[in-house]
């Protein structure tokens, strides 16, 4: 069970398909269960987190710079099989705790785009662990009543992900190339859009093709939208993997793409959601 400082940050989660308000508000957020280690009962616990670029996510067991770890951490370690909430599905993961070169390497990219961790870091003389969440192979438990809000969710979670990079590019200056972090987050959404519209293409298209040929021309429109997509998406990873990116470049390109993507999503909405709901 969640303890009660957690309790309500959870339930707004949960209600709001991974969008909290508050001193939270923007923040990036996952709600971790593990398995307690002396009680073997689940415990939910809301954390922070950062892509990793390679398929999984990373959790920092700072517990604000306390002089010792967080339960869930202790708990990860006993157990390693844990549940990962997203907001917009729910997955089994399993945890590995980084370490050495590893884990310096992660805690420093957190510390570009965060500086909070290095002064938790400060606070404390025990090494604040890094821990990476891979999400174990299977089916996608999608927190959402009907296909129709599943789409709706998905899209959401593209929103407010292009929404906190296009924040972070505007606030990483001009004087010097991006962050580490801030790349990996750009390519990781990246990616994860380009896996969505294949998806799309591949089996909800296809199916909604067959059962209703009087959206032909729809499923037509985004499909070309889908390539007009993958374009912009190649010009977003050219650019933010160029060691000496121009932020303002970067952010020009943020805001084309989020132009065009929000036009398809609203059109995708308007045409389909209230079919596939039906």
């Amino acid at each position: 069970m969640p303890n009660d400082f957690n309790l309500p940050i959870i339930e707004e989660f949960r209600a709001n398909h991974g969008r909290v308000g508050g001193w939270l508000e923007g923040a990036r957020l996952v709600l971790l269960t593990t398995t307690g280690a002396r009680s073997g009962k689940p415990h939910i616990t809301p954390v922070g987190f950062y892509a990793d670029g390679d398929g999984r996510i990373l959790v920092i067991a700072s517990a604000a710079g306390a002089p010792k770890h967080p339960a869930w951490y202790h708990n990860l370690v006993a157990q390693p099989r844990v549940t990962v909430e997203t907001g917009v599905l729910t997955y089994e993961a399993e945890a590995t705790v980084l370490k050495g070169e590893d884990r310096d390497r992660a805690f420093a990219r957190a510390v570009e785009v965060e500086p909070g961790w290095a002064a938790y870091q400060a606070k404390t003389s025990r090494v604040i662990p890094v821990v990476a969440l891979t999400e174990v192979p299977g089916p996608p438990r999608f927190n959402a009543t009907s296909l129709g809000e599943t789409i709706r969710v998905v899209h959401d979670a593209f929103r407010r992900e292009l929404g906190l990079i296009r924040e972070e590019i505007a606030e990483s200056g001009t004087a010097k190339g991006l962050a580490t972090q801030l790349r990996v987050n750009c390519l990781t959404m990246c990616q994860g859009l380009h896996n969505h519209h294949t998806g799309e293409d591949t089996m909800l298209f296809p199916t909604l093709a067959d059962r209703h040929p009087e959206l032909a021309p729809v499923v037509d429109r985004l499909r070309q939208e889908h390539e007009r997509i993958a374009v912009l998406l190649t010009d977003l990873k050219t650019v933010v993997t160029d060691e000496a990116a121009d932020p303002r470049q970067v952010l020009l390109d943020v805001e084309r793409l989020t132009d065009e993507l929000e036009a398809h999503l609203l059109y995708e909405e308007k045409e389909l959601v209230p079919l596939l709901d039906a």
